[in-house]
């Protein structure tokens, strides 16, 4: 009997990925065989790096790992899943306002698509007060943020940053 190929995307904006994702994905790799991190706009918000970017900084970090692949999708994080037959959708969680509104966008999930089962990984504890929001406002003040972002982005973060500022 073959072993089925555990798939799960975990899906954000990224904007900028942090050391609390990256913890996050370091864990799911114990539980799924195969990660896809899928870059989604935020239009709720209004982006720091353009989509390229962040996948570009995401290449940085995961570039040579076969496990993981990183892909965009401009539409409902739930139709994704769907067309490519993945059952499982990671969030992570730092808070209990994170869970009450990740599982909200569960149930609706399941509405959706009855076989999507999402997987909360809760924060490590030193990554509770992380946030890509955070990330972005020291940003604005011009404050150093190499602690809050995965030290293999940095470069590829400093680029992004200084075409930003051209």
């Amino acid at each position: 009997m073959s072993k089925s190929i555990k798939k799960a995307v975990y899906a954000g904006s990224f904007d900028p990925f942090t050391v609390g994702h990256h913890d996050i994905v370091k864990r799911a790799l114990h539980l799924f065989d195969e990660l896809i991190l899928l870059v989604l706009p935020n239009h709720s918000k209004k982006s720091l790096f353009s989509i390229e970017a962040r996948i570009r900084m995401l290449q940085a970090v995961f570039g040579q790992q076969t496990n993981i692949r990183i892909d965009t999708y401009d539409s409902l994080t739930v139709d994704y899943l769907k067309n490519h037959q993945i059952q499982f959708l990671l969030r992570g969680i730092r808070s209990v306002g994170d869970l009450e509104k990740e599982q909200h966008l569960s149930w609706n999930n399941k509405s959706i698509n009855p076989e999507i089962d999402t997987f909360f990984l809760m924060s490590a504890p030193e990554h509770l007060a992380v946030s890509s929001s955070l990330v972005r406002e020291l940003l604005s003040y011009r404050h150093p943020v190499y602690s809050y972002i995965p030290k293999s982005m940095q470069k590829a973060f400093d680029l992004e940053w200084s075409l930003l500022k051209c």
